[in-house]
């Protein structure tokens, strides 16, 4: 068989390359936040792997298609509204304003949902936050019956204990809006921590495998109940 001339095969190569790069990107159904707060917590403290790990295992595991990258979202920003799952973390202080709180309680209303992950630290300041935006409700702990532990993943004893805070057993708690979670915290577990990559905390390969199960359980409960339309109302 002829060869193509040496130019002719370079400028054959490039126009490959080039209608390559210029193909659609996969269609992504939806992207993930993390939520940026105020307070001087550290709300970055997971940035580089915690979610992106988590939604590749949901890709992977529930068939989900969620963008690969995450967005980092201001707890006031009109952006909310986008995403139907909104992770925040931190070991620190967190402050929302009035404006903030009443987007947040919109955003949960409407059919958004909040997972937040004390990563030590944050208890005694997310608490008194979480009643500027839902004054009426409380954090209640979710029975083991509960089925956000019972989604595609089973959890008979309720969250797995990823990392050592204070020697307690690990809780979770919601705040229930119409009958949904809208909101669930984890405490005495660290979930995030378990979702990043394995060189970071030294976690074995079946702890960072429960909570990478435990948040799947997550988006899969918090995608039930998401409607753009009615946050943005």
């Amino acid at each position: 068989m002829k060869k193509l001339p040496f130019l002719k095969r370079t400028m054959l190569v490039l126009s490959s390359f080039i209608l390559l790069s210029a193909a659609p990107a996969p269609p992504y159904s939806c992207q993930l936040g993390l939520l940026k707060y105020n307070g001087g917590g550290d709300w970055y403290a997971n940035l580089e792997t915690s979610l992106p790990n988590l939604i590749k295992f949901s890709n992977d595991n529930l068939k989900t298609t969620i963008n690969p990258e995450q967005a980092i979202v201001d707890a006031g920003s009109a952006e909310l509204i986008n995403y139907p799952f909104i992770h925040m973390t931190g070991h620190g202080n967190v402050v929302f304003s009035s404006e903030e709180a009443e987007n947040l309680r919109n955003y949960l209303m409407g059919g958004g949902f909040l997972h937040i992950s004390d990563n030590y630290g944050m208890d005694k300041f997310i608490r008194s936050q979480l009643k500027k935006i839902f004054p009426e409700l409380d954090l209640v702990e979710l029975p083991f019956d509960h089925p956000i532990y019972h989604q595609k993943f089973d959890f008979p004893n309720g969250l797995p204990k990823i990392h050592e805070h204070d020697k307690g057993a690990p809780k979770g708690f919601g705040l229930i809006y119409n009958g949904r979670v809208v909101c669930f915290y984890d405490f005495e577990c660290d979930l995030g921590d378990g979702w990043e990559s394995s060189e970071i905390h030294n976690d074995s390969e079946e702890t960072r495998t429960k909570a990478l199960k435990m948040g799947a359980n997550l988006i899969s409960y918090a995608f039930t109940g998401f409607d753009k339309n009615k946050v943005a109302k």
